[in-house]
């Protein structure tokens, strides 16, 4: 009986582990997305300030993730 409640902690903390990385990878999946998405239905080669935009874009998806994984971690110490 005790090897089944050992063995459901450690399912409990599987899964917990798997949704606050799938919360903490969000912002930056969501940031690609928008990137795709601009990059083939609105941007042209043409626009101006295009790559400038995409680095601003990418770095704010991985900011947002920095900070979710730091406020998430920093709630289990």
């Amino acid at each position: 009986m005790v090897i089944f409640f050992i063995m459901l902690n450690d399912i409990k903390a599987k899964i917990t582990w798997l949704i606050k990385t799938t919360i903490v990878f969000t912002p930056w999946i969501i940031s690609i997305y928008i990137f795709y998405w601009l990059d083939y239905q609105v941007w042209t080669n043409d626009t101006p300030h295009r790559g400038k935009l995409s680095v601003i874009l990418m770095t704010i998806g991985m900011a947002l993730s920095f900070l979710l994984w730091t406020r998430l971690n920093k709630k289990n110490n």
